[in-house]
């Protein structure tokens, strides 16, 4: 009724501006009030072989995981040695250190300065430190039952699944947080078995599968993608063929859970994109797109 009569009267045209006194409602729009009507202005189109290979960064946080898991079990079932895993992991951190100088030439380490003395003086003092305090590591935990630093652990390793940089902008990613998470648990893990040597091990195997292994896996996305799929490709079959020697129905429930992560989660976020209905239009807040930050100094 309010439109039909303002709209009657020859008097004057409504103008969108609060400037003016108006005979006009509060509360009043013309016909042209959906013209302006807009949906989806900003959604984002996906393509389904991008989304999977973005998914390879989740995919291979959960084999890290797995893989320590797996690891830390055959340490504590005296499967696996503490010489042998030490021998193992010094050989594929020598391995990896080369191939990360070797994938951009060299350039990263000039551009930040940094130099070989340097790296391996930090890497003689960590494992001096770590060697030293793990008769405390060994010891820490003494007083809290097995039952719950197994929960600790768990919790600890979810929240590094959690907060771990995947490459999103998101307030939740924080690398510091997700490094000392996945640390913490560890340390719980290693108090757990039968030396201080293993705890000494099995610290220095955290650090370089969840604080250098990312570093690389990073850089051989950015440089060489094709490279970085068959690498992850690989690191899952061996986080698969470690769980079956331990379980097989884990094996099957964990190959379960990468290929929905990596092959059904894309799958279902391009079909719910095109039943996104957002709409926009003058009743949206107002945007100021003008740097305003020189009336802040």
């Amino acid at each position: 009724m309010v439109c039909a009569q303002v709209e009657t009267s020859p008097r004057r045209c409504w103008q969108k501006v609060l400037y003016e006194r108006q005979p006009f409602p509060d509360n009043y729009v013309d016909q042209r009030f959906l013209e302006e009507l807009r949906k989806n202005v900003h959604a984002r189109q996906y393509q389904y072989w991008a989304v999977v290979f973005e998914s390879g960064a989740v995919v291979q946080q959960l084999c890290s995981v797995c893989i320590f898991v797996v690891t830390w079990w055959y340490m504590d079932a005296g499967v696996l040695s503490p010489q042998g895993l030490f021998g193992a992991a010094l050989a594929s951190s020598l391995l990896g250190y080369v191939l990360f100088d070797a994938i951009d030439a060299g350039v990263g380490r000039r551009e930040s300065g940094r130099t070989r003395w340097a790296d391996l003086k930090s890497t003689l003092v960590f494992i001096a430190f770590t060697y030293g305090f793990s008769p405390v590591l060994k010891t820490l935990t003494e007083s809290i039952s097995t039952d719950t630093i197994y929960a600790m652990s768990v919790f600890m390793l979810l929240g590094h699944l959690i907060f771990f940089d995947y490459g999103a902008n998101a307030a939740i990613v924080s690398s510091t947080l997700s490094l000392n998470m996945a640390i913490f648990a560890s340390v719980c893990l290693a108090s757990r078995l039968p030396r201080s040597l293993h705890a000494f091990v099995m610290v220095t195997f955290a650090m370089q599968i969840f604080a250098l292994w990312p570093m690389l896996q990073k850089k051989l996305k950015a440089r060489t993608p094709r490279c970085y799929v068959a690498v992850t490709v690989l690191f899952a079959l061996a986080a698969l063929a470690g769980l079956a020697s331990v379980s097989s129905v884990g094996a099957v429930l964990f190959a379960s859970l990468l290929l929905s992560i990596s092959c059904l989660c894309p799958y279902c976020l391009i079909r719910l994109q095109q039943l996104k209905d957002n709409i926009h239009g003058p009743w949206d807040e107002a945007e100021i797109k003008e740097d305003l930050s020189r009336f802040l100094t």
